[in-house]
């Protein structure tokens, strides 16, 4: 069973690495992850193949444990284990097509991404118009289709839209990635398959390719790849190709490929405009079921300058920690789970005075009682919180925190601090009170930056 604490803490961290890691790794490792079980300073991940367990035991682990121990709080272990949840009823469908034979084109597409839950706007217009045309198999639609444009302006949730819709009126379609393709090629080469390969390709409605710049390079791939589109267009079947530039930028490819790709529509999407952004918000937020207020959503809106990926890892992390810290979702909220990743915003550090003054009005005390001789255990309790703090935080020597707090030894410091650590492995309300302050000390971050 999948504990809740366990899915949020899991949640936000993929969030913060929706942002740091590359679209295709976190497609192909980290999509369909999830936080299982947290105990015993171990959080349980569960992973649906061993190659993404292999991936991310080998090549991702420091940067998980870190990103896992800043949203907690501590450091704890993470471990993988594979993880396969029941299908649903509705899913059953989708098992039958999870193996189909070699020579059967599969859907090999997000079920989100559809055109009902795509966001026109002005940024995207003529793509999404030509998309539609596409799918209804218009006898006006272009072929073939080349859309280009930055990273997170749409053209992979188009490409997934039209092999949805061709398959909702009974017509193949077969959507993949160029890096899938070339793997692919690779392996039928190797084994001498290459009908076999081929085959894949015939007797479809439509080749949906996907970031078709990284065959820079690859000649034999692209030789391949411009006998298969030259097929398909003499068979009549549509050819729709996403890249980040348009063919005549396309740097390392063949004359002949270009030309074919160019002979069609070649339409751009750029990022889109503020009140589109917020129209992608508000759909994302409905589809987690979270009712988002407009300042919220223009407040990531605004924030978010590298296109729409970006964009839902913000929304992403600010809703699991509206949720970690069991807060409303407001805009105070959102800048405070924002405001590490903005740059120019934070500093490295808050002030100790910050920390001292949130510890003060956190427990209603006034400051001078942390620094004095009060003895009573909500100050005692205040006193030790701070020296944590202090120590995290403020990254202060254990001497300076003990000066701080009214010439302290160094030895009683060490024991306030690991007697924290301690008692937050075992006590939630003390870890969503440290999780408060923390969050409480976000905008003295802010302050010192634009001081």
């Amino acid at each position: 069973m999948v504990q809740d604490e366990a899915r949020r803490i899991w949640d936000a961290v993929l969030g913060e690495l929706q942002l740091q890691v590359t679209r295709h790794n976190f497609e192909t490792y980290l999509k369909g992850t999830v936080g299982l079980e947290l105990a015993q300073e171990r959080l349980t991940v569960g992973v649906p193949n061993d190659y993404a367990i292999a991936w991310l035991q080998d090549r991702a682990y420091p940067l998980i444990m870190g990103v896992v121990g800043k949203v907690i709080g501590r450091r704890v272990e993470v471990s993988f284990r594979l993880y396969r949840p029941q299908p649903r009823f509705s899913d059953v469908s989708n098992i039958f097509r999870a193996n189909p034979s070699p020579n059967t084109p599969t859907l090999r597409i997000d079920p989100r991404l559809t055109f009902e839950r795509f966001a026109v706007g002005p940024h995207c217009l003529m793509a999404h118009r030509a998309a539609l045309l596409v799918a209804q198999q218009d006898s006006m639609a272009p072929n073939p289709l080349y859309i280009f444009g930055p990273p997170g302006t749409g053209k992979t949730h188009l490409l997934h839209a039209i092999a949805h819709r061709l398959h909702s009126q009974g017509k193949r379609a077969f959507y993949i990635t160029a890096n899938q393709f070339t793997s692919d090629f690779v392996t039928a080469l190797g084994q001498r398959r290459l009908d076999e390969f081929r085959n894949r390709y015939r007797d479809v409605a439509a080749i949906l390719l996907d970031d078709l710049h990284l065959l820079a390079g690859k000649d034999r791939t692209q030789d391949e790849l411009y006998q298969i589109v030259d097929e398909v267009l003499l068979e009549g079947s549509s050819l729709v190709v996403a890249a980040d530039r348009p063919p005549h930028a396309l740097v390392k490819f063949g004359p002949q490929l270009v030309s074919r790709l160019e002979g069609g529509l070649v339409v751009e999407t750029t990022h889109p405009d503020l009140q589109t952004r917020m129209a992608i918000l508000h759909l994302k937020a409905r589809e987690a079921g979270v009712q988002m207020p407009d300042d919220v959503a223009q407040y990531i809106a605004e924030v978010s300058h590298r296109g729409v990926r970006e964009m839902i890892g913000y929304l992403n992390r600010v809703v699991a920690y509206a949720r970690l810290v069991d807060r409303p979702l407001t805009r105070e909220a959102a800048t405070e789970a924002l405001s590490a990743l903005l740059p120019g915003l934070p500093v490295t550090s808050p002030s100790p005075e910050a920390v001292l003054r949130t510890v003060a009005q956190f427990f209603n005390i006034p400051l001078q009682a942390i620094t004095a001789k009060a003895r009573s255990k909500m100050v005692a309790d205040a006193r030790h919180i701070a020296m944590y703090l202090l120590r995290e935080e403020c990254q202060l020597s254990l001497k300076d925190i003990g000066r701080l707090l009214g010439g302290r030894d160094h030895s009683t410091v060490i024991h306030a601090i690991n007697k924290i650590e301690a008692l937050m492995r075992s006590d939630p309300l003390l870890r969503r009170q440290v999780a408060e302050m923390r969050a409480l000390l976000a905008p003295s971050y802010q302050a010192q930056a634009t001081a």
